[in-house]
């Protein structure tokens, strides 16, 4: 039998899951500087993925940094609950 692991990993390379997508986004925010959004697209040109289907593999803190990113650039009304006041 297989170990579960290498199972796993197998699953993961072949199929893009919401843990493995929000670490390859996050990857190129850190390395190239750029915000969600950009990140994002970035990311669905180059894995051939479509924009429309982004919304199944995002987590709960990717979307909440999404949405940050997007009241910064105007993109969303400004909410009070998105940052805390220092």
């Amino acid at each position: 039998m297989a170990d579960p692991k290498s199972v796993d990993d197998v699953i993961n390379n072949k199929f893009i899951s919401k843990d493995k997508f929000a670490e390859d986004v996050e990857k190129i925010v850190k390395e190239t500087n750029m915000n969600y959004i950009d990140a994002i697209v970035e990311y669905c040109e180059v894995n051939s993925i479509e924009i429309e289907t982004v919304s199944k593999l995002m987590s709960k803190p990717l979307k909440e940094r999404l949405r940050y990113d997007a009241m910064e650039l105007n993109y969303l009304k400004k909410t009070t609950r998105a940052k805390l006041p220092l």
